[in-house]
């Protein structure tokens, strides 16, 4: 029993962080400068490593220095340029169901690199979650631009591929030194990408740096350091579905913020992710 209440404690934990992330959308339109993506999402990853990096006084050393930068490179540097690809690209209902492939991804990947089972359960949670995404944000009008559906791919392949290999690669250090070791790998890789492919930021705001700091301080060094706990915990097939609550999120927010409207179609949205999350946790936990 004790086991089974550490578990569940272990699921909601991780279940934060995809859930914060969720309200990235809202911040990112209604307090940040517009057209900047790189910029954005390199100060959101590099002052938050750095402050970790900091806190932790700890560089990586030996391999870890390869593996910190592939898995920054993974979990942010790359992940984060297809994102906003994608988002330029396609509408975000489109953009949110084409990554919602992604737990089948570390499926695949968690028997290739970790010799996890493949379990019809688990499968099937993935694919009622991608439907319940669709129900949540899929418009019957959206367009799909060629582009935007690679990069979205790829970015969910990206982070499929960083979820299971930062389960793999547990080094002998505590997971706020493993979190700022990558956030700030990613961080540093996304800098060229910026000053190259970008204009020079505008001068920011109280409004733009209030955003900013929610951004880095919440939306990725608190949220990073719940998520890579967790994929040291639970297995990387449960934590990725837990991603399908990043767009209950947005949706809720849009709701109650925005002043949107909740249409039957995604509240059956809603309710098919909750139970595929449910179903995902249910197939993995411990008896």
């Amino acid at each position: 029993m004790k086991k089974n209440t550490s578990y569940i404690s272990d699921v909601v934990m991780t279940g934060i962080a995809p859930a914060i992330w969720g309200s990235t959308y809202i911040v990112t339109t209604s307090f940040l400068p517009q057209g900047y993506p790189m910029h954005v999402a390199m100060l959101r990853a590099l002052p938050a490593g750095l402050l970790l990096l900091l806190l932790v006084h700890k560089l990586p050393f030996g391999i870890w220095w390869g593996r910190a930068f592939i898995l920054g490179t993974l979990n942010f540097a790359f992940f984060w340029a297809m994102l906003f690809v994608s988002a330029y690209r396609l509408p975000g209902g489109v953009a949110a169901t084409v990554g919602a492939v992604q737990p089948l991804i570390v499926i695949a990947l968690s028997r290739l690199f970790l010799g996890r089972d493949i379990r019809a359960l688990t499968i099937v949670a993935g694919l009622i979650g991608m439907a319940g995404v669709a129900f949540l944000v899929l418009t019957p009008h959206a367009a799909l631009d060629p582009v935007g559906i690679a990069a979205a791919l790829a970015g969910a392949v990206s982070m499929a591929f960083g979820t299971v290999l930062t389960r793999r690669w547990q080094p002998p250090v505590s997971n706020l030194t493993f979190t700022a070791w990558q956030l700030t790998a990613g961080g540093l890789l996304l800098v060229p990408v910026a000053f190259f492919l970008e204009p020079a930021l505008p001068a920011l705001t109280t409004t733009n740096v209030l955003g900013m700091a929610y951004l880095g301080l919440i939306g990725a060094a608190f949220t990073y350091l719940l998520w890579f706990r967790g994929l040291a915990r639970i297995e990387p097939s449960v934590a990725a579905s837990l991603g399908f609550l990043s767009p209950v999120t947005a949706t809720l927010l849009g709701w109650l913020a925005l002043g949107q409207n909740l249409a039957p179609a995604q509240i059956a949205g809603f309710i098919m992710v909750l139970f595929s999350v449910w179903l995902s946790q249910k197939s993995q936990a411990p008896r």
